[in-house]
Parts: C-alpha cells; sequence; structure tokens
C-alpha cells in the first residue's frame, strides 16, 4: 500500500484551506497512492472554530468525496468541524474515511480534548469550541485494520492498544502539534505507539502560523519496528512511502510482544489520577 501523509498550513480561511487540501489530493494520486491522509482541522485553524461547523454530509465532506472517488484512492479528510456536538452549540473534532468510490466509510469523533496550560508557550482549552466523541473507531481499508486517532489521542497509549487488539495494522494520525511539544514528542510518541502496537503509523500534521499558534508540521509514516520511512519536510506539501504488511507479519513472529500480554494479571481499574500543584 503506497501512502501519502498531507501536510497543510491551514488558517482562518475556510475556503482557501480546503483549496489547498483538494490540491494536495491531487498530488497524492499523480504520486500513485493508495491512501492520503490530511491533517486535523484541515478545514479552518484560528480562533471561533466551532462557527465554521457543517453537518455530515456537508459542503466540505462532499468536496472531499468528490476528490476521492475522481481519483480512485482512499482518504483520510483529517478532520473538519462537525455541526450538532452537544446542546451548547460545541461542535465536533471528526475524522473522515472515504474509499475509492467517494463513500464514507468510518467517521470517528476525536476523545482526548486538548485542555492544556503549559504557563508562557502553549495554553488552550479545545472543550470550550469541541464536544468529545465517544467511540473508538477502527475501519478495514483493502483487507487490513486500521485505527483512527486524532491529534492530542497520540498521548493515550490505552487507545492505540484497543486498536492493535481489535486487529489494526495501521494507525492513522491527523494532528495540528504545537511547534512548543511537537519539537521534543512529536516523533518520540510517533514512534513509541508504532513500536509497541507492532503497526505502521500514517501522522498527517499541521505545519506553520496560524491565528493563536504555530503548529510543527513534520508529518511522518512509520514502520512497526519504529523506523521512520518518509518525513515531510518544512512548509505545505506530503510526503509517501510503500508500505509492506508482509513486514508486520515478520517483526510480530520475532518478536510476538502482542501475543505474550498478560491481560490475565492486568487490573488498570478506574483509579483516579491525584491532582498536582504547580509547586510540586
Amino acid at each position: 500500500m503506497r501512502i501519502a501523509v498531507l501536510q497543510t498550513n491551514s488558517r482562518d480561511n475556510k475556503a482557501e484551506n480546503i483549496a489547498v487540501a483538494l490540491e494536495l489530493i491531487e498530488r497524492a494520486a499523480a504520486a500513485g497512492a493508495d491512501l492520503a491522509v490530511l491533517p486535523e482541522a484541515v478545514d479552518y485553524l484560528g480562533e471561533h472554530g466551532q462557527a465554521q461547523a457543517e453537518p455530515i454530509p456537508g459542503p466540505t465532506s462532499e468536496a472531499f468525496a468528490a476528490k476521492a472517488r475522481e481519483h480512485r484512492i482512499w482518504l483520510l479528510a483529517g478532520s473538519i468541524h462537525e455541526a450538532g456536538g452537544d446542546p451548547s452549540g460545541r461542535a465536533y473534532n471528526t475524522s473522515l474515511l472515504f474509499n475509492r468510490q467517494g463513500e464514507l466509510v468510518a467517521t470517528y469523533r476525536k476523545l482526548h480534548l486538548y485542555d492544556v496550560e503549559l504557563t508562557g508557550n502553549v495554553s488552550v482549552k479545545e472543550s470550550d469550541q469541541i464536544a468529545p466523541g465517544d467511540e473508538i473507531v477502527t475501519a478495514d481499508i483493502e483487507g487490513h485494520r486500521a485505527g483512527l486517532a486524532i491529534c492530542y489521542d497520540l498521548r493515550f497509549p490505552e487507545l492505540f492498544r484497543l486498536h492493535a487488539l481489535e486487529g489494526a495494522e495501521l494507525l492513522l494520525l491527523p494532528a495540528a502539534f504545537t511547534l512548543f511539544t511537537g519539537k521534543d514528542h512529536w516523533e518520540v510518541l510517533l514512534r513509541a505507539r508504532a513500536i509497541e502496537n507492532q503497526c505502521f503509523v500514517a501522522a498527517a500534521g499541521q505545519t506553520g502560523k496560524y491565528p493563536g499558534g504555530q503548529s510543527y508540521g513534520r508529518s511522518m509514516i512509520v514502520d512497526p519496528w519504529g523506523t521512520v520511512l518518509a518525513t515531510a519536510p518544512d512548509g505545505v506539501g506530503m510526503a509517501v512511502a510503500d508500505i509492506d504488511f508482509d513486514r508486520l507479519r515478520r517483526v510480530r513472529a520475532q518478536l510476538p510482544s502482542l501475543a505474550n500480554r498478560r491481560p490475565d494479571v492486568y487490573h488498570l481499574g478506574r483509579a483516579a489520577v491525584p491532582a498536582v500543584s504547580a509547586a510540586d
């Protein structure tokens, strides 16, 4: 399977953002990609994103469906703002997976919302605008199970382990990692999720400045051994790699960590995480 991870610099001009994304899908198709992956918030990245929310199906999802159908390509349409989150007016942060016929085959709403205060560097409360999803989603892509996640989800390894236990061989992650966290954590976390779940990971990130912040970029494709197969350079563009599922099977056979799990003695429970003060 040939995968292209597409890297955009979405900002507060929705029409322009969508036009760039559609052009990158054209480039991925021309490169022979079977699957193209767009970043998080591919429709809009700026203040008051919930005001840009649309129903699904809607104009944005239909534009992506038409492009997948035109080029007979699988497309993970990153994530867009989906209307109808909850009575307070919040949207969902939603990924859409289209098949080669442009049919919507999976919908995933971001589970873990980015409510973070890194004093002097990052201050974000995604839950002010976004309602959380409540479903773990995997989907079949031509005989290969893929797990769907979005950005901050990357920091929650239990989600990806559940994907693997549902048979995932490929993990798809649209993201808009900040520059501050991305430079230290992005590649480390992607490689960790690939290694511990013995899966391919295809991660498409936003890059560059937008109203209110700056994204890290460095979209990449990682193999089940943790080897980075391709990385996008800085700026709008893409990275492409061919992934070999026979390679995945060899890794899992030679180092059978998934098979060697001990669920009979795991007792994760629902223990609360103790609060930690800034002084600590």
